[in-house]
């Protein structure tokens, strides 16, 4: 399996109470069903749980702007405890054999510090063994 990061996004106060704007680029990790401006996928944290979002975009004009719905997104977030300035990353694993995706990953991290110059991002279920 190889794991192919898919992007990284810093979040801001609008992503942590409306839905999370999702990288045009990254579409093309998405198949979207023929004809559809939406998709459900299934995402696996650092837990192994797994979050069901639902991926849309718009259905005229020429830029899609593709977002998580908040119906799907506001529950990772809750649960996660999320914040301005925490952070997720989305990689998906695809099996190198025959090119196909085998399941998507989330990560939702939390800057613990900054050393030599480089930020440190922590998963935030590792939080408590920083004592943060």
């Amino acid at each position: 399996m190889e794991q192919v990061h898919l992007f990284t996004k810093n979040l801001k106060p609008s992503h942590i109470s409306h839905a999370l704007s999702f990288p045009t680029h990254a579409l093309e990790a998405f198949p979207f069903p023929e004809g559809s401006h939406m998709m459900n996928f299934e995402a696996v944290d650092a837990t192994g749980n797994a979050w069901r979002f639902c991926l849309s975009t718009r259905r005229t004009g020429a830029h899609p702007k593709p977002v998580l719905l908040r119906s799907s997104w506001h529950p990772f977030v809750e649960q996660k405890g999320l914040a301005p300035e925490d952070r997720v990353v989305f990689f998906m694993e695809r099996d190198e054999g025959n090119d196909m995706i085998r399941r998507y990953t989330v990560r939702a991290q939390r800057k613990v510090m900054t050393l030599m110059g480089q930020d440190v991002w922590v998963d935030v279920e590792h939080l408590p063994l920083y004592g943060l």
